[in-house]
C-alpha cells in the first residue's frame, strides 16, 4: 500500500469511527461498507484530500456528494436486508449506490444528469461494482422495470413523496426521503408500507438536500 492509499486508509477509519459509529450508527454491515469504499474515488481529484469529512462536496453537473453520516443514516433508516433490491434517485456520483451494493442483492440508481450517469457507470464498473445498475431518467417516476423494491431511498428533496416512488415499495419496505423547500432546511422522513398498503410516516431529523426536479418534483430553472 503506497502512503497516499494508506493515509485513506486511516482517514476513512477515522470517518467510520467519528462520524457514524460514536454519533449513533451501530449497523456493523454499514459500518464494513464505509470501510470498504473508497470516498476518494468518488470525488474530483481536487477534493481527494477532503474526502473524509463530514460535509458534503461537490460533483460534476453541478450535484453535491452527501455528507457521510446522512448517507448512513439514510441506509440503516431503510433497513436493507441482504437479498433486497433497492432504488436510490439521485446517484450522482454513484457513491451511495456502492455503499448500498455491499448490503443488498441489487441496487438501481436514478439519475437524471448525462455527464453523472456516464461517470458513474464508468467509476461502478471499474471498481467492480456488478451488483448496481445506474439509468438515466426521471428519478420521481422511479424505475418500474426493476420493481418492486425493498428498499428506496431519494437523495434530493420534493414537496411530498412522489406516488410512483410509493407504488413501486414492496409490501413491507421502507422509503427514505428529504421533504421540504429548495435551498432550506427539510426534513428527512421514512415511509413504512404495511400489507395493507398503509403507509406509516416517521421523522428522523432536519437535512439539506438539493431539488428532486421531474414530473412530481420540483421544475428545473
Amino acid at each position: 500500500m503506497d502512503t497516499l492509499a494508506a493515509d485513506f486508509a486511516a482517514d476513512r477509519e477515522a470517518m467510520v469511527e467519528r462520524q457514524l459509529r460514536r454519533r449513533g450508527i451501530s449497523d456493523l454491515r454499514i459500518l464494513d461498507a464505509f470501510r470498504s469504499v473508497p470516498r476518494e474515488a468518488f470525488v474530483a481529484r481536487e477534493h481527494a484530500h477532503l474526502a473524509y469529512g463530514d460535509h458534503p462536496l461537490p460533483i460534476a453537473a453541478g450535484q453535491t456528494i452527501s455528507q457521510p453520516y446522512i448517507v448512513g443514516l439514510m441506509i440503516e433508516a431503510a433497513e436493507i436486508g441482504a437479498g433486497d433490491r433497492v432504488l436510490e434517485v439521485g446517484s450522482g456520483s454513484g457513491y451511495a449506490a456502492a455503499l448500498i451494493s455491499r448490503i443488498a442483492a441489487k441496487v438501481v440508481g436514478i439519475e437524471r444528469q448525462p455527464e453523472l450517469v456516464d461517470l458513474a457507470r464508468e467509476r461502478l464498473a471499474r471498481m467492480g461494482y456488478g451488483n448496481v445498475e445506474i439509468v438515466e431518467a426521471d428519478g420521481t417516476a422511479g424505475w418500474p422495470a426493476g420493481a418492486p423494491y425493498d428498499a428506496i431511498l431519494a437523495a434530493a428533496s420534493g414537496s411530498h413523496v412522489p406516488q410512483p416512488l410509493i407504488d413501486q415499495l414492496a409490501a413491507g419496505g421502507s422509503l427514505v426521503m428529504p421533504i421540504g423547500q429548495p435551498g432550506g432546511v427539510q426534513r428527512l422522513v421514512k415511509l413504512t408500507k404495511r400489507a395493507d398498503a398503509r403507509m406509516e410516516r416517521s421523522d428522523l431529523g432536519a437535512v439539506r438536500f438539493v431539488p428532486l426536479i421531474g414530473e412530481e418534483g420540483w421544475k428545473d430553472g
